[in-house]
């Protein structure tokens, strides 16, 4: 089978495609047929060697959706060509960017019909990350007011749509450009994250119980000054190793959590939640732009350079 891998870190250039051996399930595996597979900056930073692999040459990807090719032993949840999707690969266990991967069944949940492998692919990661975000950190409620940090990006987006289904009042940040698209997935109030006076635009809109954050180091402090007492925010990214947790915040008995989507204890059943959110219209992921597999050294060279609005999926032909 084909296989996007590198066999040194570096730039995208050291993504080539490999000629492997499929892989073979094991107790609680099934075999998964790769129909797409979502781009995600994380994905470049395991090839840049910013966070550890297992061993060189490494096959990388973290989301997948595709069709249950062969079944493990023990496995009883899914069967021989059942539509799945789900993520949660790469890091310890060869990734999606190929076309066949062997998953673990809880990190995988069933793909409605009326659900594209391509969305599906989009979802998963950037799905559940927004998900562990609001329900199991934030605790995000009804009428309460969500600030999402970034939202034309991959979990941006998603995030705009989770909060608006959960009965958020949604303020997001984004460029100016993108203000209407994001009005029509469920933003309230949309701002230009490049005005000088962002910190007061966000006071008059109202102060957010909730912020999903996606560059720490730089806007905590902001976000402490903006916060409503008592408000969670919750940190899923950064451009540098450190970020300042303001003592301004003292005052409102602020929440700080940082997260990563990989230590949600059952991927497939979040995703799972996700599927019905997308299957009634309610999340549906904005896919950007696809690539074909041999094109993933491109679609990751652009997941960090290009302005989007959604995700970059890849689509493998089978």
């Amino acid at each position: 089978m084909r296989a996007v891998r590198y066999h040194e870190h570096g730039g995208p250039e050291v993504l080539q495609v490999d000629d492997v051996e499929a892989p073979d399930p094991g107790r609680g595996e099934v075999r998964v047929s790769i129909r797409a597979a979502g781009v995600n900056p994380v994905d470049t930073y395991f090839r840049e060697g910013e966070y550890p692999v297992p061993d060189l040459p490494w096959q990388g990807g973290s989301d997948l959706a595709g069709v249950v090719s062969a079944v493990g032993e023990g496995v009883e949840e899914f069967s021989t060509g059942d539509r799945v999707f789900g993520t949660g690969l790469g890091r310890t266990d060869p990734g999606t960017y190929a076309e066949e991967v062997v998953a673990r069944t809880d990190r995988l949940a069933e793909l409605p019909e009326e659900v594209s492998f391509t969305e599906g692919a989009a979802l998963a990661l950037v799905g559940v990350t927004a998900w562990q975000a609001f329900v199991h950190h934030a605790g995000l409620e009804p009428g309460e007011t969500c600030l999402v940090q970034s939202g034309s990006g991959g979990v941006g987006h998603v995030a705009v749509q989770l909060a608006d289904a959960m009965g958020a009042r949604v303020v997001t940040t984004a460029s100016e450009k993108y203000h209407g698209h994001l009005r029509d997935l469920g933003a309230d109030v949309t701002l230009d994250y490049h005005r000088d006076d962002l910190e007061d635009a966000i006071g008059e809109a109202g102060a957010p119980d909730v912020v999903l954050e996606t560059i720490m180091n730089e806007y905590f402090p902001m976000d402490a000054r903006v916060a409503a007492t008592g408000a969670r925010i919750v940190g899923i990214g950064n451009t540098a190793d450190e970020a300042p947790v303001p003592m301004s915040g003292k005052g409102k008995d602020l929440r700080f959590q940082l997260m990563t989507m990989y230590n949600t204890p059952d991927i497939g059943a979040v995703c799972d939640r996700l599927a019905y959110l997308a299957e009634t219209g309610q999340v549906v992921p904005e896919i950007a732009r696809t690539y074909p597999l041999e094109d993933a050294a491109e679609a990751q060279r652009a997941v960090l350079e290009d302005s989007f609005l959604g995700k970059l999926v890849l689509e493998v032909e089978q």
